[in-house]
């Protein structure tokens, strides 16, 4: 589906945002200049009466996104957790967009039950309830199982959902093709590469199977998490279409005069929901990579209880080790140490000067220090590293992607429970945990008897390899070998010390 087609599709959103009077709120919220407004317009309002309309009751930039379709939702529900970056009015609007959209048809939604599970959904529920939130690929109801009683959520896919994210998508494409060929030195953000990245994530959220599979992994890995909760899905009422979690009541993460009057501390709870997702990233290597106020709710307890498992993330043990080292650099002020990780990991080229990095780091970091999060723009300090990185020649590392993305979103979420919140106080116990373990002579030992337990395991393998190097250098009708390559003789002894090596290092383990 892609291809100039799309144009159509770029025209409508600017004449989309132009109808609904969307435009001027989003460039107003983004503080773009005169130039740029003058270009945004004269590029909408020409095709303004083939915008689409939308609901007319909801604010203008709302209603814009509901209408253009589910990626654009998306969109919106990233902003909505960045105040500081796009306004508390427009914040506050785009809050709409995470669990109160309009619902499909109940009556569609058994017929999809139905369908997936195979069974009349009056014989598998003895309750079934209205929508109880809607947002951009699923809603939820409220339901009780015939057979046990208990109370459950019930998630159904919308429909049609995933054609209309295929379009929504192949128009991104053309977006990030445009991008590449009009400005040549965007291509090191590889647009097409994140957009690559966003379909994988979204195609993977619309399997309802692999949500459920991500919620019991996740459940299993934080079931010790102190003041932490995760449903529990119920996986023969469970399918593609059709997922059944636990029942669990709360408090919306973003209803902060309910929180204050149910007695819960938003400080408390600011600096848990940062300390979590931090705690999930490095010590786990997974963590929910979609936590926005619509999918976090504060129990009557106090703990903090996460849905909607469709996006997750996963990084493995070496980029944990360079964020967590690249996390402490800044919370130490060791920007020296900061650019050598960048240098390391090779996420600037390596013909740069790191001195110069350092110091370009620094203007980054030294200004948050001291500094409550409400007197920081955010938006700027954003802007100044995009300048840091173009400068240096970094390309976008899409497996860092979900990462980077989620940490927005997560301060955003803590800012909106606390507005004077310093993320870096906030994160230095949990880095500085995960760097004791994992970063030092105890980690050196551990990697040395993994190693040594993965050598073990060609144990069995090792003669058969021996064999096969002794015959191909015994046969008459192959050429001789130049010198260097005779020097692999060498390599059979030292076969055998590792192998020995790895199997003696292997008794400990």
């Amino acid at each position: 589906m892609r291809g100039p087609h799309n144009i159509w599709r770029l025209i409508r959103t600017g004449a989309t945002l132009e109808r609904t009077g969307a435009m001027e709120v989003v460039l107003d919220a983004f503080r773009a200049p005169k130039s740029l407004r003058i270009v945004a317009h004269a590029l909408g309002w020409p095709f303004k009466w083939l915008g689409l309309k939308g609901d007319p009751t909801l604010p203008p930039a709302t209603r814009a996104l509901t209408a253009l379709g589910p990626a654009y939702i998306k969109f919106g529900q990233i902003l909505s957790t960045r105040p500081d970056m796009v306004g508390e009015e427009l914040s506050e609007q785009l809050k709409y967009l995470q669990d109160q959209l309009p619902p499909f048809s109940t009556d569609v939604a058994k017929q999809m039950i139905a369908a997936e599970l195979e069974l009349p959904v009056d014989q598998v529920f003895s309750e079934f309830s209205e929508p109880v939130a809607a947002a951009s690929i699923a809603q939820v109801h409220r339901a009780r199982i015939a057979e046990t009683g208990k109370e459950v959520a019930v998630k159904v896919l919308r429909p049609g959902i995933e054609r209309a994210f295929r379009k929504d998508i192949d128009a991104f494409y053309l977006i990030a093709r445009t991008v590449e060929i009009f400005a040549p030195s965007a291509r090191r953000l590889r647009p097409m590469d994140v957009i690559a990245h966003f379909e994988g994530v979204v195609m993977g959220e619309l399997d309802l199977r692999l949500e459920s599979s991500a919620a019991a992994e996740f459940a299993a890995n934080t079931k010790d998490d102190e003041g932490f909760r995760v449903p529990q899905p119920v996986w023969n009422l469970s399918g593609k279409t059709v997922m059944t979690l636990d029942w669990v009541e709360g408090l919306g993460m973003n209803e902060n005069a309910a929180i204050d009057a149910a007695g819960h501390d938003r400080r408390v709870l600011g600096a848990r929901v940062l300390q979590l997702f931090l705690n999930h990233a490095l010590r786990d290597g997974y963590f929910h990579a979609d936590m926005h106020q619509g999918n976090l709710k504060v129990g009557a307890d106090g703990a903090i209880i996460a849905y909607d498992f469709g996006i997750m993330g996963r990084i493995d043990e070496y980029t944990r080790r360079v964020y967590a080292e690249i996390l402490m650099g800044f919370i130490r002020k060791d920007y020296r140490r900061v650019a050598e990780v960048h240098f390391e990991a090779g996420y600037v080229p390596a013909d740069r000067d790191i001195d110069e990095f350092a110091r370009a780091l620094r203007a980054v970091g030294e200004p948050i220090f001291g500094m409550d999060a409400s007197r920081i723009s955010m938006a700027r300090l954003l802007s100044y590293l995009f300048d840091v990185t173009e400068r240096f020649g970094m390309q976008t590392r899409t497996e860092l992607i979900l990462l980077q993305r989620t940490m927005v979103v997560v301060e955003g979420v803590a800012r909106g429970l606390d507005p004077h919140i310093n993320i870096w106080q906030v994160a230095r116990p949990v880095v500085e945990r995960y760097i004791a373990g994992n970063i030092g002579p105890k980690a050196l030992l551990r990697d040395l008897l993994q190693t040594a337990r993965v050598l073990g395991r060609f144990g069995p393998k090792l003669p058969r390899l021996v064999e096969s190097a002794l015959i191909a250098q015994a046969e008459p009708s192959r050429p001789l070998a130049p010198p260097r390559r005779r020097s692999r003789w060498y390599l059979i002894p030292a076969a055998f010390v590792i192998f020995a090596t790895g199997v003696g290092l292997g008794h400990f383990l």
